[in-house]
């Protein structure tokens, strides 16, 4: 499954009920599973970012889905990259002409 690196921000309504958001961590998780996903690894951060989370979905479309739904309450703001594997590197590096 491609994997997804997800950076996140708390809103002014995040970080004003930011003792809620283990709970809203664990709705992620629960997300990402009924669509066929899995959430790897979550990190607090210092920096401009709060928090970043590692996941793997089906596919593009589908971490289109999780990430519009869990924004979707607005207590955070996201901003999501693919990832790839070193494999997968070596592989696209292997394939340029």
């Amino acid at each position: 499954m491609p994997t997804y690196i997800t950076l996140f921000r708390w809103t002014q309504l995040g970080i004003e009920n930011v003792k809620n958001s283990p709970t809203r961590l664990d709705a992620a998780r629960q997300l990402f599973q009924q669509m066929g996903g899995e959430v790897k690894a979550f990190y607090i951060v210092m920096g401009q970012y709060d928090a970043v989370l590692i996941s793997e979905a089906p596919d593009d479309e589908t971490m289109a889905r999780i990430s519009l739904a869990a924004t979707s309450h607005g207590a955070i703001r996201s901003e999501t990259m693919r990832a790839f594997t070193e494999d997968e590197y070596r592989k696209i590096i292997g394939g340029i002409p």
